[in-house]
């Protein structure tokens, strides 16, 4: 397996409100993925986020973390998505 597909990416969008970093983050850190980089900004009232993971050492299958981030998701109103960095790439090529 490379290195790439060990890195997902995870997408939140939402109303904003305090607290959405450190929650998304605890769950990420609660499973073992190592945050790489991320960008938010707020985009009128909606909070936007993107992330890169590093799941190379994560406790848990991708399967897992994104039925973890899911049930976040709607204790916060948020969406949040998570994808391997290569579907993401493939999906966004020009």
């Amino acid at each position: 397996m490379s290195i790439a597909s060990q890195r997902i990416i995870v997408t939140v969008v939402g109303h904003d409100r305090t607290g959405i970093i450190a929650e998304v983050s605890r769950v990420l850190a609660d499973a073992g993925v190592n945050i790489l980089d991320i960008s938010q900004t707020l985009l009128g009232e909606f909070f936007v986020m993107i992330l890169l993971g590093d799941m190379a050492r994560a406790s848990v299958a991708l399967d897992t973390l994104k039925a973890s981030l899911a049930h976040k998701a709607g204790d916060l109103g948020l969406r949040i998505d998570a994808q391997h960095e290569d579907v993401f790439k493939f999906m966004h090529r020009v």
